[in-house]
């Protein structure tokens, strides 16, 4: 199994380093989010230990990003006693709040329980359409067996809704994780990007049937239309 810890206290760190690899995890650190969100894509982690006080972004704003693409457990790790914190985290995704200090039993049966809660997908599956398949570990797109060019922010757009296959995902959503969170209002941004998907990806890209767009509230992919 491997842990990401994401903490900007190198003793934590070093503690969690040792502990966890002594009962063999395997361990990612970062100390920013950032690093964190990169090290995320990159290993795919089984479960997250995310501290809130980041140097770069708040640990609520991790929770954001990670919850836009998987559902991996994420424990929150924080000396912040709040109810409020504590509420406002698990409403956006975290599986549970620990506060420091803590001992590592306690964390280790958390983590656990947290494993075993959470909803056994497959974290990189490829999603197929009769015209195209987005294979989401790989990350990448082909269509008629031959690889579709895709910059890194049209690939970050697709992968988004090809993970909601079904479902419906807000514009302020895929702004928020794809530019941040200064650039929520910014929808003419996804009528350009999503215009440079469907002339890559539809068939008929006037009369779009995987790439839906729902007026005034975001966008759907479809498998079949």
């Amino acid at each position: 199994m491997r842990v990401l810890v994401v903490d900007d206290d190198v003793q934590i760190i070093r503690a969690m380093r040792i502990n966890l690899r002594a009962r063999g995890y395997d361990v990612d650190t970062a100390a920013d989010g950032a690093g964190a969100l990169r090290l995320a894509r990159e290993h795919l982690p089984t479960v997250v230990l995310l501290d809130l006080g980041l140097p770069d972004m708040e640990g609520m704003e991790v929770i954001r990003h990670l919850r836009g693409w998987t559902q991996v457990p994420i424990i929150v790790l924080s000396a912040r006693h709040s109810a409020g914190e504590k509420v406002r985290c698990l409403d956006l995704g975290a599986d549970d709040y620990v506060t420091k200090p803590f001992g590592m039993d306690e964390l280790l049966a958390r983590m656990r329980a947290a494993e075993r809660r959470a909803v056994r997908v497959e974290e990189a599956p490829v999603v197929r359409t009769a015209s195209f398949e987005v294979d989401l570990g790989a990350k990448r797109v082909l269509r008629e067996g031959e690889e579709v060019r895709l910059t890194p922010t049209e690939w970050h757009i697709l992968e988004i809704l090809a993970r909601n296959c079904g479902r419906l995902v807000s514009q302020r959503r895929l702004l928020h994780d794809v530019w941040g969170p200064t650039y929520q209002n910014e929808t003419n941004y996804l009528r350009v990007y999503m215009a440079q998907l469907r002339r890559k990806l539809e068939p008929d890209p006037s009369h779009p049937r995987y790439l839906i767009t729902e007026a005034g509230r975001g966008y759907r992919f479809e498998r079949d239309a």
